[in-house]
């Protein structure tokens, strides 16, 4: 494994959001004052200008809370830092993590889903046999369905508003930062998969500042039954709060002149695989390990610590068996002589804000010279080296270079333990001795990551090779949607542009499996609780790992299974529908039809309804909750497969996949990981996404048409993609077939317009992807665009590919898979890419369904052909085939990535 550079990254901003705290120096006095209990309150709701922030008043309806609460914690983080008065560096990234689904979602669901209850809830009163009551049945459902979106509010902005992704994406609109947007999910692990992230793009100059901001918001009553279900209590498992820190290499900070708080000297993840129901880590030997690697890759001895905080929830043999794996790196250091803390005690475990939450009490700890007071419940440090600061100590120097050194650990729901080192800011000191650091020079080009597995399923296609079948031959899979995916009764209006009905019938579902593979063992009950989303993506991680053939080979490595979704699935978005229909019943108890009908009649009528409409009734289960987390689509493939690979989720709209598979790039050439497992899977086919899609007019009213004369919006479609991948140097020594190579990888936001494509943001991400890699846009012989299938969206995307790719003698072939199976969201990417993928294999180009050409496409600037047929892709003598593929989402969102063929004699002597 190559060394890399482990330049200290600072941390030169911080903002942080209590129930009892709003501000830095208020966060620094809660944490310091005597302890009185986590504060089960929700944080108050921001008050922001959105004028200020340049977001139209149309749109703030469609705002979650948390959007506006990060929002916030954003503007305060860099007032902190000291912008916007001075310029901060286009290039920055925004990282948000978040875990379940917001305000927003569940109401528009509610809404959605609220059109079953009114249809039962007329049911009922027209089978009465009063005829009284039958007579008022008819008008009774409208009623309702007008009364809940009136209630719940309702906006055509909301399919876009209510994405975790569209809050970073709403952050760098906001503050003009034109770096990579994605929202991440990795249960309790959130924040430390974020911060790795960030530490290895800042030290691989692919981003000059990164502004992570975790956030946990405790919405509905679904979860808290879930997390009770497993044993933990929801008040300290959804304990709310946002936190924010500005994140630059110190050489940049001190260049910059920027105060520093401290500086992360590294941040490891490690993911211990149990097969099973998601659990904690119990094991002492997972923490040790992870704490020994990192003091290992950052030079430093633990005994040189100071103080260690602790995250995790109140589970005593969680914490028991953290303290006795942190008590082994210390070895035979004296009794007490490490402080030893935790959060729980004054803030609860805030679930996906607690890591961040703890880095920033460390980091203001460091940056005061002193120790807050602390204790974990359950916690017994007797016999180890630890103990807990009792009121607020000073914290004098550890070593003679006046230098402070802290650690934070945490432990996560399915089985990773994080690990991050943190060390005092100092700015000059006549004392201060350069920390020994790991110096690489950067390479002119980047490794290229090998394909060494692929896998997918879409409609009508349940594996890789159906889905390159259909597609070679022309065979597109778009027709009208089958009745147990969209009840045309219900929500189907042909032709009205409406709040509460779609105009489209069409998409392309997938057939989701109903067992589970047949290599693992997972009973009914918990099969039965997974989302659509987790079953689908199951097989097809089976089908991934098949192809790879070699799975033995991954076990014995560490890597990272990271999938691009939605961060709220369908399963936990219906059933916290299900589970607020007392809701319901309110809003219909008081409609005028309802209202003056004696008290018990109207009783038996709406719990009569409420039956009919409650599909899940049972108690919930340990298993329960897995179904619903997004991440469980991550942690399932890496537990079940046995696989020593951190699971997280990535959501950057309709670029997740791509966006994902960045992630995995970034960790191989970081030296991170020894593979990868990146793809994306959603199903768009449903009524929820039908009617907000519908509401703003995205969809098409016949069918998707890319880069045809009649576009005129995108159809639905189910799908999901996953890939190996591995650095090449590695792949061939560990003698891997090799299906391609990943040369790189461009991420761009436009920074304009959550909703419009944009030339610009387009180009920037092409342009930084060729800057990875030693070839021009003219040696690429293949483009898979977006193709939105929008006249608007469309022309954009040809416009920004002529500004780099134009200029060529030889045309450049355009094509795009959505043409086949429509758009299928955060998958999108990975049917490109797989799309790609295949017909390089095949020296095939890909065909797209197309009859008349839109005339106003500049094709003649690049010069660039869209064929409709399969054709022979020629080799070019001297060079292997290559490929651009194009990802794109609301948000200002941009993705683009090159793929080349693998040659095995010319790329070994390249290696070599």
């Amino acid at each position: 494994m190559p060394h890399f550079d482990r330049e200290p990254i600072a941390i030169t901003g911080i903002a942080c959001l209590h129930p009892e705290a709003a501000g830095v120096d208020e966060y620094w006095k809660l944490l310091t004052r005597p302890a009185t209990g986590a504060s089960q309150d929700r944080l108050n709701d921001a008050d922001i200008d959105l004028a200020r922030f340049g977001i139209p008043p149309a749109q703030r309806g469609a705002m979650s809370r948390l959007q506006l609460l990060m929002l916030d914690a954003a503007h305060r983080c860099l007032a902190d830092a000291g912008y916007p008065a001075r310029p901060l560096a286009e290039r920055t990234d925004v990282i948000v993590g978040t875990c379940f689904g917001s305000d927003r979602q569940y109401a528009n669901a509610l809404r959605v889903e609220g059109a079953r209850y009114a249809r039962h809830l007329g049911q009922v009163v027209a089978l009465d046999p009063d005829d009284r009551i039958s007579g008022r049945a008819e008008q009774l459902p409208a009623q309702l369905r007008a009364r809940l979106t009136e209630r719940l509010g309702a906006s055509p902005h909301d399919r876009v508003g209510e994405m975790a992704s569209a809050i970073p994406a709403r952050i760098a609109t906001a503050f003009r930062l034109t770096g990579r947007t994605i929202a991440v999910e990795s249960a309790d692990a959130t924040p430390f998969v974020a911060l790795r992230h960030a530490v290895d793009s800042l030290r691989a100059g692919t981003a000059e500042a990164v502004l992570v901001l975790t956030g946990q918001c405790r919405e509905g009553a679904l979860i808290g039954e879930m997390l009770a279900a497993k044993g933990l209590s929801a008040n300290d498992m959804l304990a709310e709060g946002v936190v924010a820190l500005l994140l630059k290499r110190r050489s940049s900070a001190l260049h910059d002149g920027d105060r520093g708080y401290a500086s992360i000297l590294e941040c490891r993840v490690r993911h211990d695989p149990h097969p099973g129901v998601l659990r904690y880590a119990t094991e002492a030997e997972q923490y040790y390990r992870v704490a020994e690697e990192t003091h290992a890759a950052a030079g430093i001895a633990p005994e040189q610590l100071g103080y260690i905080d602790w995250v995790g929830p109140s589970i005593p043999a969680v914490t028991a068996a953290g303290v006795d794996g942190l008590g082994k790196v210390f070895g035979a250091a004296a009794s007490g002589s490490v402080r030893f803390g935790g959060n729980g005690d004054r803030l609860g475990h805030g679930l996906a804000n607690a890591g961040l939450a703890s880095i920033a009490k460390t980091a203001l700890a460091l940056d005061h010279r002193a120790l807050p007071p602390g204790s974990l419940r359950g916690a017994d440090l007797a016999a180890t080296p630890f103990r807990f600061p009792e009121d607020l100590e000073r914290w004098p120097a550890e070593t003679e270079s006046e230098v402070r050194y802290a650690a934070v650990c945490g432990t996560a729901l399915g089985g990773t333990a994080s690990y991050l080192l943190l060390e005092s800011y100092e700015r000059s000191s006549p004392g201060l001795r350069p920390r020994p650091m790991l110096v690489r020079s950067a390479p002119a080009t980047p490794e290229a990551i090998a394909i060494v597995g692929f896998g997918g399923a879409f409609a009508d296609a349940p594996d890789a090779t159906a889905f390159w079948q259909n597609i070679r031959s022309g065979r597109d899979s778009l027709r009208q949607l089958p009745d147990d995916v969209l009840d045309r009764d219900l929500y189907l209006a042909r032709g009205a542009l409406t709040l509460t009905h779609t105009y489209c019938a069409v998409g392309a579902a997938a057939s989701i499996p109903e067992q589970p593979p047949t290599s693992l063992h997972l009973t009914p009950r918990r099969y039965l609780a997974m989302d659509r989303a987790q079953r689908l993506a199951l097989s097809v991680a089976e089908e991934t790992l098949a192809r790879y053939g070699r799975r033995p080979t991954l076990c014995a490595g560490d890597g990272t299974v990271v999938v691009g979704s939605t961060l709220s699935l369908s399963r936990e978005r219906s059933l916290n529908a299900e589970r607020s229909v007392g809701e319901l019943a309110d809003v219909a108890a008081a409609l005028d039809e309802l209202a003056d009908l004696p008290s018990e009649d109207r009783d038996r009528i709406l719990a009569q309804a409420g039956e009919r409409y409650v599909t899940w009734c049972a108690p919930a289960m340990p298993a329960d909750l897995d179904g619903c987390l997004a991440s469980g689509v991550a942690a399932l493939a890496a537990n079940e497969f046995r696989l020593s690979a951190v699971p997280l989720v990535i959501e950057s709209a309709c670029a997740s996949t791509l966006a994902a598979i960045d992630y995995a790039v970034t960790a191989l050439r970081a030296g991170c990981v020894d593979y990868a497992i990146a793809g994306g899977v959603e199903l768009a086919c449903n009524p929820r996404d039908l009617v907000l899609c519908s509401a703003l007019g995205m969809l098409s009213r016949s069918r998707i048409t890319p880069f045809d004369a009649e576009a005129d919006g995108f159809s639905p479609g189910d799908g999901c993609a996953m890939f190996v991948l591995k650095r090449l140097s590695d792949a061939q020594r560990d003698g891997d077939k090799i299906y391609g190579l990943i040369r790189g990888v461009g991420a761009a936001n436009d920074a304009k317009s959550c909703i419009a494509p944009n030339v610009d943001g387009q180009v920037l991400a092409m342009r930084r992807a060729f800057g990875q890699v030693e070839f021009e846009p003219a040696a690429v012989d293949y483009l898979e665009a977006h193709g939105t299938g929008t006249r608007v969206g469309d022309r954009v995307e040809i416009t920004a590919a002529a500004k780099v790719y134009g200029g060529r003698i030889q045309p450049l072939v355009i094509g795009t898979a959505k043409s086949f199976i429509g758009h299928t969201f955060a998958a999108a990417g990975g049917a490109g890419l797989l799309r790609t993928l295949q017909a390089m294999r095949a020296e095939t180009f890909p065909p797209t369904v197309l009859h008349t050409r839109n005339p106003e496409l500049p094709l003649e600037q690049i010069p660039a052909v869209l064929p409709n047929v399969a054709a022979p892709w020629p080799a070019v003598p001297g060079r292997p085939r290559r490929a651009g593929v194009s990802s794109f989402g609301t948000g200002g969102i941009n993705y683009h990535l090159l793929i080349e063929e693998y040659q095995e004699d010319s790329h070994r002597d390249s290696a070599s």
